[in-house]
C-alpha cells in the first residue's frame, strides 16, 4: 500500500480553549500523491480548527519559501490568538513563520536562523542576472516580516541575512525577534508529547490497515466456502 510523505505539521486540541499546531520538518510543496499534503491541505485543517487560541510549535530547517510565506499568511489571519513557539530550530522560511505569533516564544536551548531566498540556476548570462533579480524579490515579503517583528533596521536584518545568521534565544528577545524565553524543560516536553503524537497516529494507520486486510480474508474465505450447486456439486463430490 502506497504510502505520501510524511505531514510536516499536525494539528491536536489540547482542551475547549487550546489547539497545538507542530511544524516538525521540511516544508514542502511537492504533491506526488494525493496523500502528500501542502498548504491548501494546511488552510482546510486550519479552518476547522475551532479554538480561541493556537500555539504553534517550531522544529524546522525550512523549505519552499512560497509554502512558508503562504502558513505565516494563514496564521496571521486566523481568528483567535496565535502563539508561536520555537522548539529547537526555526530556520530559514520556517523563522518567517516563527513571526506570525502575536507572542514569540523562545525556549532557551532553541536558535533562529535567517538567510537570503536561494536556489539552482542555469542558462546564460541573461538568464542568471534575471535569475538574481527574482531572488531578491522573492526575498523581499522575508525582510518585510521580520523589519515589522523586530526593533531591527533594514540594513541591520539584511546584514544578518547576508551573514546566513543564527540567533540565540537571548538575541532574538534583545532583537525583538521573541517576546520571550521559557526553560529548556519545557521544551524537552514539547518534543515528547510531539513523538507521542506521532506514535498515536502511526497505530491508528496500522489498526486501519489490519482490519482492511483482516475484511479482506474474510471475504476470501466466504468465497471459498460457498456451496456447490448443479454440475460443479457433482463433480466435486467428495468419496
Amino acid at each position: 500500500m502506497k504510502k505520501g510523505h510524511e505531514k510536516f505539521y499536525e494539528f491536536k486540541k489540547s482542551n475547549e480553549e487550546m489547539t497545538d499546531l507542530y511544524i516538525y520538518g521540511d516544508i514542502t510543496s511537492y504533491k506526488w500523491d494525493e496523500s502528500d499534503v501542502g498548504a491548501y491541505d494546511f488552510l482546510k485543517e486550519l479552518n476547522d480548527v475551532d479554538t480561541d487560541n493556537l500555539t504553534v510549535h517550531i522544529n524546522s530547517y525550512g523549505g519552499s519559501v512560497s509554502e512558508g510565506l503562504a502558513i505565516h499568511n494563514m496564521i496571521k489571519e486566523f481568528k483567535g490568538n496565535v502563539t508561536t513557539v520555537c522548539d529547537s530550530f526555526a530556520c530559514s522560511i520556517a523563522s518567517v513563520i516563527f513571526m506570525a505569533g502575536k507572542e514569540r516564544v523562545m525556549h532557551k536551548g532553541s536558535l533562529l536562523m535567517i538567510h537570503h531566498a536561494w536556489t539552482w540556476a542555469s542558462g546564460n548570462a541573461k538568464d542568471l542576472r534575471k535569475q538574481a533579480d527574482d531572488l531578491d524579490k522573492i526575498t523581499e515579503p522575508s525582510i518585510v516580516i521580520y523589519e515589522k517583528n523586530s526593533n531591527l533596521s533594514r540594513d541591520e536584518i539584511v546584514e544578518l541575512m547576508d551573514n546566513e545568521t543564527w540567533i540565540t534565544a537571548e538575541e532574538a528577545l534583545e532583537m525583538g525577534f521573541a517576546t520571550s524565553i521559557k526553560e529548556d524543560d519545557d521544551a524537552q516536553q514539547s518534543i515528547n508529547e510531539m513523538y507521542l503524537n506521532h506514535q498515536v497516529m502511526l497505530n491508528k494507520d496500522l489498526e486501519k490497515e489490519l482490519n482492511e486486510v483482516k475484511e479482506a480474508l474474510k471475504l476470501e474465505k466466504a468465497k471459498n466456502e460457498e456451496p456447490l450447486t448443479g454440475w460443479n456439486a457433482f463433480f466435486n463430490t467428495k468419496k
